[in-house]
């Protein structure tokens, strides 16, 4: 067991926790993301600190971290940027845009139309963004970790399926419990300004833990058990089912997420192997996003968390 992992966790997760009270659960996973190289999509109601997490996060990991407001009035060009004419020089040069940061939030993701959220794809899956026929690499580390509220649909874009598929995780961000409220109500009731949050990371560090984290070791037991679990969510869609609760299935991506978020939360708390019950932990919210619920299911209001949680009961756990 190496005690880098649980350390790491603990320094990133204090100075975090001087600006968002609670979200323990999130916390960890917005750091297996960090970890496996993945985006996040975070979903909960107003006004549950969504957005100061991620900026908390970003400051606390020392990178470049960039705000994205998507409004329906927002361009492709807003996010990736645009060609400029130089009279001086007759050319036209590359305008950066906000993407071209370690760390973007895309705040409120599904306020703007598909042409704008379709700006972020190549560079989520290439890390790289192409502007007047050139293409032009993005930072290292890069991340998009967008946000979006479940219940205002009044003028809202959902996410199209080849978007939210690049979505390492999906997490749902539920209200705090009643002494973490209590707590929120001391710490901050009586002061309006936000606490100075210190780097105590770096993106080169992360890139070099990432190093450790590869050295995980992931049983070909556990491979198999991956793939039963993501294949059986492939068995609900299928047409002959008895009960078709899905359209789709989950697609290879999530095989290879629960693969590498896998061996990054064993990492982060100090094991050396990757274990069945880790898988469960992280199937939940690498799996939800990635399933179509059929009509059916919504009718009789049927959740993607229920029907994953189906999928695990179902699926035989290895003796490792």
């Amino acid at each position: 067991m190496s005690p880098t992992g649980p350390a790491w966790s603990q320094k990133l997760r204090a100075e975090i926790g001087k600006a968002v009270v609670g979200q323990d659960a999130v916390v960890e996973r917005l750091l297996v993301a960090l970890l496996a190289n993945g985006h996040v999509l975070l979903e909960g109601m107003p006004g549950l600190a969504k957005t100061l997490l991620v900026k908390s996060l970003g400051t606390a990991l020392g990178v470049q971290f960039e705000r994205i407001q998507f409004t329906p009035d927002l361009l492709p060009s807003d996010v990736v940027g645009t060609m400029i004419f130089q009279p001086k020089t007759g050319e036209f040069t590359a305008h950066r845009g906000p993407i071209f940061a370690n760390l973007v939030l895309a705040d409120e993701i599904n306020r703007a139309p598909a042409k704008v959220q379709s700006a972020l794809l190549e560079g989520m899956q290439e890390r790289q963004v192409t502007l007047g026929g050139q293409t032009h690499a993005l930072p290292r580390p890069f991340f998009v970790m967008a946000t979006q509220n479940p219940v205002e649909q009044e003028g809202t874009y959902p996410l199209p399926e080849a978007q939210t598929d690049r979505f390492l995780f999906k997490l749902l961000v539920d209200y705090p419990s009643a002494a973490e409220e209590a707590a929120m109500l001391q710490r901050w009731g009586q002061v309006t300004r936000q606490p100075a949050l210190a780097a105590v990371s770096g993106g080169e560090e992360l890139l070099a833990l990432r190093a450790e984290v590869d050295a995980i070791h992931l049983s070909p037991a556990v491979q198999g058990y991956i793939l039963a679990l993501v294949r059986g969510t492939r068995a609900l869609a299928d047409a002959a089912a008895p009960r078709r609760h899905l359209s789709f299935g989950a697609s290879p991506r999530a095989s290879l997420a629960l693969y590498q978020a896998g061996r990054a939360l064993a990492w982060l708390r100090g094991e050396d192997h990757v274990s069945p019950g880790l898988i469960q932990e992280l199937a939940p919210d690498i799996l939800r996003h990635r399933i179509g619920l059929t009509y059916e299911a919504e009718a009789e209001e049927i959740t993607a968390d229920k029907l994953v949680a189906e999928v695990i009961t179902r699926t035989a756990v290895p003796a490792v």
